[in-house]
């Protein structure tokens, strides 16, 4: 292998040694299979192709100062896995099959793994698509489920420092009753144009408000939000919002530090009461925010002049880390650390 300058990876595909498959055939899922392919043969009139019927997950390995490997929460990603084939109507994928699966590739592309301190750790992508070739609109009759490993940098390369957010109602990420609750590809496909209109104004991502009304904050490109105020950590309630396990995490971690916890409606005027705020989700942990500027009305939410994030949100960042490197007891049974 390549020397790897483990200090300077950006977040991105590198080839790492195998990745694990398993195919839904004939109403039973298979053995798992380990391939060192990159590539796959798939059937041009496949269903993935056509209708869109593609899940998947992300999650990471961490080394600790112990040397032992960490894998966090992947039991919570196997269910949301789950939670997302039932909303695009395909065939569930056992948590059995599904963590024996990310831990074999785990294990599998160990020297991939970054090294304690180094800042890196390795991104583990879950996902699985239908196969069958057919040119109706139905679910597919088979499915192909695979693991690939990468590792990759830290999400800040400027440190943890925080960066603006522009709200803009010409833009949707999903409707109310839609897939937004969902892991699909075609989410993130619907947020590229949006995404990309944010990052040459300047800003670090756009803001969605509710599809229905444009009252309430809903998320904050594929992050979920959250903001501090009054010893509160508060953060959307939305049948749209994809539930981040990072979030879900981070309302624990508040709790444990004696912080209340509310989920709700929060309305976009709701923003001026904030002491700071930020996004959350797998890749960053936390993204602590500059500022939000509201594109349509020219009101502008500042929450850092110094580009520090709040003492809540460094707090919450480094106490979650901590757990997931092996640093601080995992309390709650999150972690699960490999032979």
């Amino acid at each position: 292998m390549e020397h790897i300058d483990w200090a300077n990876l950006g977040f991105g595909y590198m080839k790492t040694d195998y990745n694990v498959r398993c195919t839904f055939k004939n109403g039973e899922w298979g053995e798992l299979e380990v391939h060192d392919d990159e590539y796959l043969q798939l059937h041009m009139a496949a269903t993935c192709l056509h209708y869109g019927q593609e899940v998947f997950e992300g999650l990471k390995a961490f080394r600790g100062k112990d040397g032992k490997v960490r894998i966090f929460r992947m039991d919570e990603n196997a269910k949301r896995m789950q939670n997302s084939c039932e909303g695009i109507l395909m065939k569930q994928l056992p948590s059995s099959i599904f963590e024996e699966a990310v831990k074999k590739a785990v294990k599998l592309n160990e020297r991939f793994i970054p090294p304690y301190g180094s800042g890196a750790t390795l991104y583990i992508r879950p996902f699985m698509f239908g196969i069958s070739p057919q040119l109706g609109v139905r679910p597919a009759s088979e499915y192909l489920f695979i693991v690939l490993v990468a590792p990759v940098g830290p999400y800040f390369k400027g440190g943890f420092a925080t960066t603006p957010f522009v709200i803009m109602r010409q833009y949707d990420r999903s409707a109310p009753l839609g897939t937004g609750k969902y892991k699909v590809g075609g989410n993130y496909a619907a947020s590229l144009v949006a995404g990309e209109h944010a990052h040459k104004l300047g800003y670090s991502n756009i803001f969605y408000l509710d599809a229905k009304e444009k009252k309430y904050i809903d998320e904050c490109g594929a992050a979920n939000f959250f903001g501090i105020k009054n010893n509160t950590y508060v953060t959307p309630e939305s049948t749209s919002i994809l539930p981040s396990i990072t979030n879900k995490s981070l309302m624990v971690l508040a709790e444990d530090m004696g912080l209340k916890v509310e989920r709700r409606h929060v309305p976009v005027e709701e923003l001026a009461t904030f002491e700071e705020v930020g996004a959350c989700g797998t890749a960053a942990v936390i993204s602590p925010i500059e500022r939000i500027d509201d594109y349509d009305t020219g009101i502008s939410y500042t929450f850092s002049k110094d580009g520090k994030p709040g003492p809540v949100s460094d707090k919450l960042y480094h106490k979650l880390v901590a757990i997931q490197c092996g640093d601080e007891p995992d309390t709650h049974g999150w972690v699960t650390v490999l032979d």
